[in-house]
């Protein structure tokens, strides 16, 4: 194992330092489970790892992830135990993940999102980000779901995901894709590693013609990273750029009857739809041991999203151009304290902060054609954050262990509506303090339990965060609570169930604003809500090359006390929640050289707005299946049948009258070469 790939993944290291180690020699230990194989090394330095949050931590694995077949390495989160993929297919627009009974409208958006440990949410906290991170180039990806960790604070609001990408060795691999729609596709990773210098790249090119009509895409991905370890190894230093552009056409929202009988077709509506996004993240890292017992990480980044998008919901609607241009500056630094104790068998104290600017242009046009005609949002402004947390974990006797952790956050900036010729100060939300706290004990070595309660918060996004209006808004609070039992009662089989609850003090989400121009944009105030669910998650490995996972997520969101001007809402669902969310699979290894894949994906119906008076919608259960061929050692050919029933399934939206259907793909065939180099 290289010095390269130890530190890069210092996050994770000590939560899968192999499939099998994580999934049984640790399950008196954490909450965590894993899915998929993660080779790396544990470490007793650097931060603290998401294992010590004890809540419902997930990781996949390489091997789980790198051979799929997807437009948008989003919906790789479709394999992820408890998320829900929201699909729009809508050009650049196509989609995000959520989880813990949020929904991935864009009214709210509640995870946070790093890659390689960069923050990497728009300022909606949306994720095109996401978009330049291709399936070849992911080693592993962690998923935290809960209000219990304190190293993150805006978008933190129901979790995060940190997506880590290929570092160090000197491996190779290429895929070449042919597939249905048109789709043609490669992706080449390389690592470069020579005494204390380590380098990687990845180029990605996909070209698809879609589903359905009128849905084109042509995008391009570029990567590399770039790093110094010390002779020691007690130090790293390096720097990452990525680089991504999409230019995709629309095919347009249908009408629920059009979608179920004509599901490939674009509406004539939308013939003028289209939109181009281009993404760029730089990242300065610097990770140290300053001591045998302190160690030191931070980083410094810069991040870029402009997309340009011209869309049209409805036949009677107006085509609009959103145009925006966000730029962001950041930093974030750790310090680990490990010392010796005599009071207890385990002691680890880490402090961070982190500080982020944005610089934030939201411009909106009425156009004929793609042809301006007049201009109804013209938006200049910059937030600002400051973040501080401290943590501990304190292991008093060998099976307890007990994490009490503080975050405090600062939200500041500046909103200039150049239209109307106004300015404003952001609301007074003063210091955000959000106190957690998470135990685990050990029953034996088969099974632990494990408790959380942690608070997180929400602001607006856009206009909303700003004091347009002579009221001054605080944020939402978040206070969420989890229980749970992880267990291994036999080497080839653990599982995790637990029970969570999240509660929002004044919930608010955006204004879409679909059809009605001018738009203006702003809050809806949802009122106080509540979530609550529970997960049951089962990893098995029967026989020797068969592995399988089931992992079931019931989940509720309901407004408890709504706004003054909504009271039918009292006691309703929040839209586009489903009651439940199914992700299962097995991989069967037949013989030296063929190893055969099913997998299946499902959620339950939602309603589609808060009074629940329009029924539910959006119910499916898609099969997959794959076979993978080991040619020679350096050579794999991979096939793939996505939703092989071509089942029929929507994503589906509701907005002050109006409402729009966008069919799922149907049945899908994939081929692809694989080479090592």
């Amino acid at each position: 194992m290289s010095r390269s790939l130890l530190f890069s993944y210092s996050l994770i290291a000590l939560a899968c330092a192999n499939q099998a180690h994580a999934q049984t020699a640790n399950a008196e230990q954490d909450s965590t489970l894993t899915l998929g194989t993660v080779d790396i090394k544990a470490s007793a330095t650097g931060p603290m790892p998401a294992r010590s949050v004890f809540s419902s931590v997930d990781i996949l694995g390489a091997s789980l992830v790198q051979d799929q077949h997807v437009d948008y390495s989003w919906e790789l989160f479709s394999r992820a135990p408890g998320v829900q993929v929201t699909q729009f297919k809508q050009g650049t627009d196509a989609g995000r993940f959520s989880f813990r009974g949020f929904n991935g409208e864009g009214r709210i958006n509640a995870v946070k999102l790093l890659i390689d440990g960069i923050p990497s949410n728009d300022n909606a906290g949306g994720m095109p980000f996401l978009d330049a991170v291709f399936p070849l180039d992911i080693e592993a990806v962690e998923i935290v779901r809960g209000t219990n960790d304190p190293r993150h604070g805006l978008n933190n609001i129901a979790g995060n995901a940190n997506v880590l990408t290929r570092s160090g060795g000197n491996g190779g691999r290429a895929s070449l894709t042919l597939g249905s729609f048109g789709t043609k596709e490669v992706q080449i990773a390389k690592g470069i590693e020579s005494g204390n210098w380590s380098q990687n790249y990845m180029l990605a090119y996909r070209d698809s013609d879609g589903y359905r009509e009128h849905a084109d895409a042509k995008k391009l991905a570029l990567s590399g990273k770039w790093f110094y370890t010390s002779d020691d190894s007690r130090w790293r230093a390096g720097l990452t750029a990525r680089y991504y552009r999409n230019k995709a056409l629309e095919s347009g929202y249908l009408t629920y009857e059009q979608a179920m009988n004509a599901p490939r077709s674009s509406p004539a509506y939308a013939s003028a739809d289209r939109g181009e996004r281009e993404t760029g993240q730089l990242g300065l890292h610097l990770d140290g041991e300053l001591s045998d017992t302190l160690s030191w990480s931070s980083k410094v980044y810069a991040n870029q999203y402009e997309n340009q998008r011209w869309v049209r919901f409805s036949a009677a609607g107006v085509q609009q151009e959103r145009y925006n241009d966000e730029q962001q500056r950041g930093a974030l630094t750790t310090l680990t304290w490990r010392p010796k104790v005599d009071w207890a068998h385990e002691f680890t104290l880490e402090g961070g902060l982190d500080a982020q600017w944005q610089d934030n242009v939201g411009q909106r046009y009425r156009t004929t054609e793609r042809v301006r005609t007049s201009q109804f949002r013209d938006w200049d402004f910059d937030l600002n954050t400051q973040g501080a947390y401290l943590q501990a974990v304190i292991r008093p006797v060998p099976q307890l262990k007990i994490v009490p952790a503080i975050r405090v956050d600062h939200v500041d900036g500046n909103f200039a509506d150049r239209l109307a010729g106004t300015m404003a100060a952001t609301h007074d939300y003063g210091l955000i303090k959000q106190p957690k706290i998470s135990v685990a004990y050990a029953l034996n070595s088969q099974a632990s339990v494990y408790g959380n309660w942690g608070r997180t918060f929400q602001i607006g996004s856009g206009i909303d965060a700003y004091r347009t209006q002579a009221r001054n808004l605080k944020p939402s609070i978040n206070d969420g609570w989890e229980a749970g039992v992880k267990f291994s009662p036999a080497p080839w089989l653990d599982g995790r169930v637990a029970y969570w609850e999240q509660r929002a003090s004044g919930e608010v989400a955006r204004v879409l604003g679909v059809d009605g121009l001018p738009d203006a944009g702003g809050l809806g105030n949802v009122g106080k809500t509540l979530r609550k669910g529970y997960d049951i998650q089962l990893n098995a490995r029967p026989a020797a090359g068969t592995t399988a996972w089931v992992a079931y997520s019931h989940q509720v969101a309901r407004i408890t006390a709504p706004d003054p001007s909504a009271p039918a809402t009292q006691g309703k669902e929040i839209e586009n929640v489903p009651h439940y969310l199914v992700s299962a699979g097995v991989d069967y290894q037949a013989s030296e050289q063929l190893k055969l894949s099913g997998w299946v994906n499902a959620q339950g119906d939602y309603y589609l707005e808060r009074t629940n008076a329009l029924g539910r919608i959006g119910k499916y259960a898609l099969l997959n299946l794959g076979a993978t061929y080991r040619v020679s050692p350096s050579m794999d050919v991979n096939l793939q049948v996505k939703n092989i029933t071509n089942r029929k399934y929507v994503y589906a939206w509701y907005d002050s009258g109006s409402s729009g259907y966008s069919p799922g793909d149907g049945r899908a065939f994939y081929a692809s070469l694989g080479v090592k180099f």
